[in-house]
């Protein structure tokens, strides 16, 4: 079999709707971004598509192409790769390619029969997988000592997955070359720690360092004891306050979960002065503006405290985020988890790209600030970066 003659009898059985899965590996160059890519068929409003699975070194990229236009993709993977490792639904392939295209075919039809089940697709697929025992999640009580999810507990695994893929999107922006250095301030019962160490360290094998901060002395205890048990030794817990935390000079990346009213902006401002080059950052509480906001011509909506209350939090987090722009981030506010489970589901996630503000962007702001009669307390606290 040639080449071209292989091309052709995959086509025929991926256009025939018999593939179950692939695995397309062995780059050619060892230089690709590309590592391997993963095939599966799946149905997208009622049309059946095989999805493309990219897999770089450190994220994910899917394309779903229709059948009509498969033959261009499976000419460009096989351009870039030379094994194969294929599943249909009455035979399994493995396939090698030399450096001259000499094909090493083998197929193998005495496997169970496969059947192609385009449903499953629908499922959430999370970077933790929620059929995996994790030991911390068994530790905290999410899931079981078989690994599996607590009912009442489900709404905290899919949170703790929504944090890991905000960790996973930040990867390019952490220093390759040295301990990258990560504070979590108010870390409290620190599932969300716990995930962070465990993603970072044990699934993606980096060096690093985690400090947990919080005020409450015996939550420290236990999540000392957690870590301990765990033989987490990279990860540590401490009681104390943001305001009197001064270890550092250098952090790589800042996160602040539910910090209360300006905490937050004092741990957003710790984060700048350190040169943190990733902040994640899930506000609460934010009473500063409601007590400073005087706008007249938002009587109509302020006179309601509901709604002067919403509306004063929003505007808050987009004060943050206009600073975190100002000072050198590319600043997103973001869906941290469904408003339905708490109404705590805006986080701010900032990468330092050190972009310098347009004038347009400094005005901007300011009037924004001057029409709500807002004196932000980070503004204040960043004034020698913003003014610089």
């Amino acid at each position: 079999m040639n080449f071209d003659e292989m091309k052709v009898e995959l086509m025929k059985r991926i256009t025939d709707k018999h593939l179950v899965n692939a695995t397309i590996s062995q780059p050619r160059q060892k230089s690709s971004e590309i590592k391997r890519v993963k095939l599966k068929p799946i149905e997208l409003k009622g049309i059946y598509h095989i999805q493309f699975e990219y897999q770089y070194e450190r994220i994910l990229k899917h394309e779903n192409v229709q059948l009509d236009n498969i033959g261009k993709f499976i000419d460009d993977i096989f351009d870039q790769f030379r094994q194969a490792h294929m599943q249909f639904t009455k035979e399994t392939i493995q396939i090698q390619l030399s450096k001259k295209n000499k094909v090493l075919w083998k197929s193998d039809k005495t496997v169970e029969k496969k059947e192609v089940n385009l449903s499953h697709n629908r499922k959430k697929q999370y970077l933790l997988d929620d059929s995996t025992p994790y030991p911390f999640l068994i530790r905290l009580g999410v899931q079981t000592e078989e690994g599996k999810v607590k009912k009442q507990k489900y709404d905290k695994f899919k949170q703790i997955n929504r944090f890991v893929e905000f960790i996973d999107d930040s990867l390019d922006y952490l220093p390759k070359d040295k301990q990258i250095r990560i504070l979590d301030f108010g870390s409290g019962k620190s599932y969300l720690t716990f995930a962070l160490y465990h993603y970072l360290k044990v699934e993606k094998g980096l060096n690093i360092k985690v400090t947990g901060l919080d005020l409450k002395k015996e939550v420290i205890e236990e999540c000392r004891k957690i870590a301990s048990d765990l033989e987490y030794t990279d990860l540590e817990f401490l009681v104390g306050d943001i305001n009197d935390y001064n270890e550092e000079s250098s952090v790589d990346m800042v996160v602040t979960l539910h910090a209360c009213d300006v905490a937050t902006d004092m741990a957003l401002a710790r984060a700048v002065k350190w040169g943190s080059k990733v902040i994640l950052s899930v506000p609460c509480c934010q009473h500063e503006l409601n007590r400073q906001l005087d706008s007249p011509a938002l009587n109509i909506m302020t006179q309601h405290g509901l709604i002067r209350e919403r509306f004063a939090a929003l505007a808050t987090d987009s004060i943050r985020a206009e600073i975190l722009t100002l000072v050198g981030y590319e600043t997103q506010v973001l869906e941290f988890i469904d408003i339905e489970h708490t109404p705590k589901n805006i986080l701010l996630r900032a990468y330092y790209t050190g972009k310098k503000p347009t004038v347009e962007q400094r005005e901007r702001y300011n009037e924004f600030v001057h029409f709500l009669s807002a004196k932000p307390f980070l503004q204040n606290e960043l004034k020698d970066y913003l003014n610089s």
